[in-house]
């Protein structure tokens, strides 16, 4: 099986690679390692990043419909308040990774935490959907700097040893940022409304950003680059060029516009007949990104077992086992299909996202900002998408939506088989009428 067949973590691999040729001269190491100076500071500092990156970036997620009563608007125009902070980070996503590599990762870092929670503070004060909606792309924008340098960061300052645990903390961090977010917004919005409860969470990234920039480690290892345009385009247009990897941010960006449109709009069917949950209950369904954490952590094993296409497989029927079930009107199995549709798409997401790295030749940040960028612009339109399905069509609406998506990542992964088996026997490979 050749290295893009096989789909395991880049990081792994990465780790594996450096461990392998440092031998024993890795004691000597002067990079960061547990136990060791500042690992544990640095390992807490980028936990409380991933905490307001995804508190931040979803916080109107669970809010739609307060938002939507407030401002007298509809489902679809209220979930841009989400498509616009995931398509500001998509959009800013590979020019943060540029100035990341002049700059320094943790200056960017800071300065975007920093750009971000002060704008956290004036979104409660938004007049109108217009306004809203403008915060919350300058927002998402800001938010970019984060997953542009921070895994650079670690790779930088961390020992490939202990590299794994240290990039695992930050995206819990994330799981967790996105999941209590969610949790604190429906239950204080209950009670005070949504703009006190998009300001207190706010107010909890600021706290997350000023303890971030006083525990994190001076880099000590970062070599400034040069920002050349022309090698940026160069690189970006070799990786466009590879058709695997474009398959991988299609399968990203689809398994995104599943979980967008499910999650953007799961709030509005359950206010509705036969459910009538309270805000506070609604909001407390985003405890189910607790089965995405576990599912993404066992990827590897799932790689392992079934490769990668057969992982793939196995999340889109997940997913979409989800999706059908989710139709019921039974809140039991309302919710039994949030599970499988979010322990799908989080093993689809590790699958795809691990690949990248490793099929990468060169440029691996902007192989991994570009998949990023595809992932959150399916963020951005399965939100918008869905709502609009919603709008028109009820949830039903909204199931077509991600059952195509579904459908998507299995003919492109189909794909990917046969282009393998052509590429085996030496014929020319093309994968979706799109050249080798």
């Amino acid at each position: 099986m050749t290295p893009a067949d096989t789909g395991a973590s880049t990081v792994v691999d990465a780790a594996s690679a450096a461990s392998d040729s440092s031998g024993s001269s890795e004691p000597s190491d002067p990079r960061m390692a547990p136990g060791g100076p500042g690992y544990r500071r640095m390992s807490f500092a980028l936990f409380l990043a991933g905490v307001a990156t995804f508190a931040l970036l979803y916080s109107t997620q669970a809010l739609l419909p307060l938002i939507s009563g407030d401002l007298g608007v509809t489902a679809s125009d209220a979930s841009w308040t989400v498509a616009a902070a995931t398509g500001g980070l998509a959009l800013f996503v590979l020019p943060m990774s540029a100035l990341s590599e002049r700059f320094g990762r943790r200056t960017v870092m800071t300065a975007s935490l920093a750009v971000a929670v002060s704008v956290g503070l004036l979104v409660p004060f938004a007049p109108s959907l217009p306004a809203l909606v403008a915060l919350r792309a300058v927002q998402g924008a800001a938010l970019a700097g984060l997953p542009a340098s921070a895994t650079a960061y670690l790779a930088e300052e961390v020992r490939p040893r202990a590299l794994v645990t240290a990039i695992g903390l930050f995206v819990a961090g994330n799981s967790v940022g996105g999941m209590s977010g969610r949790v604190i917004t429906g239950w204080v919005a209950q009670e005070w409304g949504w703009r006190v409860a998009v300001g207190v969470i706010g107010l909890v990234a600021v706290a997350c950003a000023v303890a971030f920039r006083l525990l994190l480690p001076a880099p000590q290892h970062f070599t400034p680059g040069s920002l050349r345009p022309r090698v940026l385009v160069g690189t970006v247009r070799d990786h466009l060029a590879n058709p695997l990897l474009r398959r991988l941010y299609a399968i990203g960006a689809l398994f995104m516009t599943v979980f967008g449109g499910v999650y953007t709009v799961i709030g509005y069917r359950l206010t509705e007949a036969p459910f009538s949950l309270p805000q506070g209950l609604i909001g407390s369904i985003f405890l189910v990104y607790l089965v995405g954490t576990v599912s993404a952590s066992t990827a590897g094993r799932l790689v392992g077992r079934l490769g990668r296409r057969g992982a793939l497989y196995l999340g889109a029927g997940t997913t979409a086992a989800g999706l059908l079930l989710s139709l019921a009107p039974s809140l039991p199995l309302v919710l039994l299909g949030l599970v499988l549709i979010t322990a799908g798409f989080f093993a689809g997401h590790a699958v795809a996202s691990s690949a990248v790295g490793k099929t990468a030749q060169h440029g691996r940040a902007q192989a991994s900002a570009l998949y990023q960028s595809a992932y959150y612009v399916g963020s951005s339109a399965g939100s918008t998408v869905g709502a609009v399905a919603f709008h028109s069509g009820g949830w039903a609406g909204t199931v077509a939506v991600g059952v195509l998506a579904v459908l998507g990542v299995v003919v492109i992964t189909v794909s990917g088989s046969l282009a393998a088996r052509r590429q085996a026997a030496g014929a020319p490979v093309r994968a979706l009428g799109l050249p080798r």
